[in-house]
């Protein structure tokens, strides 16, 4: 009788002891469910990232990931399917990658549903995400003595007028008065009557100035790069695909765009001239993002003419405080009033010779600066390199200048891009990035707004048990 009675009680006992091992298990099988979804999702999402556009870190050192993936169709539901791929990959793996042969699966999952809600491109909030990531790169580079030398060549610029003092209507206004004087006549012959000519040096000076600054400048003009774009096939002429802009995690680490930074970025990636790049579609890369021109030329020459007006007005207002030059501009023009018998032109004929003379010694200054010498904003008279008779042939006056003092090329046109407005800089300097990863096999289509950097998905997982796990994860390269 005894041996039946624990017969029962162990019966029972066992009963009790499986169904609390069973539910250990499911217990264990729940949590290992949650544990290998965890696991596996931040696997995907990493995946994902690893994935990041290999030319653009190579050539630009930034880290996006492009949603077309080489492709002709950039959709973030391409994302979404590497994603699932991923996950159900690291889910079910091949048998002959675990070395477990045919075990059952004791977790049996499956990806559900994947949704990336979130993500910033690197166009958003007018570049503000690619920027970020340039600060962030450049937060080693010691750019703090090149910018402080930029900012006090703009300060000087700005201050003496150099960007908005119009030279021209100046001269012109000297121009007009000699126009409404009536030059006197003379017979040369029986009752023909001619205008004594003036011969005024400065207007065959000022007719030089349709032939085009680097027509004058440069010894070569042919050697000038060729290259044209289509400016419609780049992001800055196009409607651009939009994400959801700086993520709150990015903006906190990374803090604000620097954009003294980005522009010392620029002149580290980008090429100009006298200073190329192989890589490149333009050759003037810095020149573009100044100028937006689809030639080389046009942008070169947009440099050129600006770089011209900033001498010319710098020029102008020495020459005018230059007793020495002044006396020989008068000299000049007393002779020639005097041959016309028009003495009352000499003061407006001094002044249109003084101001051919800045003319000619603006572009004296353009032409040493191509060359990759250096020119003060505001000249001394040891700076001034011209002569009052080179007004009479003004392009066989200049001569390559690789010497003096101030400022080159390079730091010219830092100034320029200093002064530029913020929004055409970024887009430009955007276009140039396209320009140059298209050129690499595979890319052929690359557009930087289809490129992110961080995102948020949304995601599930199921079991074969009758068990689901939903989770939301935000990855990025921040």
């Amino acid at each position: 009788m005894r041996r039946g009675y624990i017969t029962v009680f162990l019966t029972l006992s066992l009963t009790l002891i499986l169904s609390l091992v069973f539910v250990l298990i499911e217990g264990a099988r729940i949590s290992a469910i949650r544990m290998k979804f965890e696991c596996v999702a931040d696997i995907g999402m990493n995946s994902v990232l690893a994935e990041y556009h290999r030319e653009l870190l190579e050539q630009y050192d930034l880290l996006f990931v492009d949603m077309s993936y080489g492709g002709a169709y950039a959709d973030i539901g391409n994302t979404e399917e590497h994603l699932r791929h991923y996950m159900q990959k690291n889910f079910r793996p091949d048998a002959e990658y675990t070395g477990f042969g045919n075990l059952r699966d004791l977790l049996a999952m499956d990806a559900g549903r994947v949704h990336i809600g979130q993500y910033s491109l690197a166009s958003d909030d007018r570049g503000a995400v690619l920027k970020r990531q340039i600060t962030d790169y450049m937060a080693d580079h010691p750019v703090g003595a090149v910018m402080e030398k930029v900012g006090l060549g703009a300060s000087e610029l700005k201050s003496g007028g150099l960007e908005t003092r119009d030279t021209e209507a100046e001269r012109q206004g000297y121009e007009a008065q000699i126009e409404a004087i009536e030059l006197p006549q003379q017979e040369v012959e029986e009752g023909v009557y001619e205008e004594i000519p003036l011969n005024n040096p400065a207007d065959a000076a000022n007719a030089t100035r349709v032939s085009g600054v680097l027509n004058l400048v440069l010894d070569d003009p042919s050697r000038i790069s060729s290259v044209k774009i289509s400016v419609s096939d780049y992001l800055s002429h196009r409607q651009l695909m939009q994400g959801t802009g700086v993520c709150a995690e990015a903006a906190e680490i990374s803090g604000e765009p620097n954009e003294l930074v980005f522009q010392a970025y620029l002149f580290e990636k980008c090429g100009f001239y006298g200073k190329e790049m192989e890589k490149s579609l333009l050759k003037y890369q810095i020149e573009y993002i100044l100028a937006g021109k689809d030639t080389d030329w046009q942008n070169l020459e947009y440099v050129a003419k600006r770089l011209l007006r900033w001498r010319e007005a710098a020029n102008v207002i020495y020459i005018l405080t230059d007793s020495a030059k002044i006396a020989e501009a008068e000299a000049m023009a007393l002779a020639l009033t005097a041959v016309a018998l028009c003495p009352e032109l000499a003061e407006p004929v001094k002044y249109t010779i003084l101001f051919a003379w800045a003319y000619l010694e603006s572009l004296q200054d353009v032409k040493t600066l191509l060359a990759g010498g250096r020119v003060p904003i505001c000249k001394t008279s040891a700076d001034w390199k011209t002569g009052i008779d080179g007004i009479m042939n003004v392009k066989d006056s200049l001569t390559p200048d690789e010497g003096g003092r101030g400022l080159n090329y390079e730091e010219y046109l830092r100034i320029m891009l200093f002064l530029q407005e913020q929004d055409s800089r970024t887009l430009r300097a955007m276009d140039i990035m396209e320009m140059d990863i298209r050129r690499t096999a595979g890319n052929a289509r690359f557009r930087l707004d289809a490129c992110f950097d961080t995102y948020q998905a949304e995601l599930s997982a199921t079991s074969g048990f009758g068990y689901s796990c939903e989770m939301s994860r935000r990855y990025g390269f921040y």
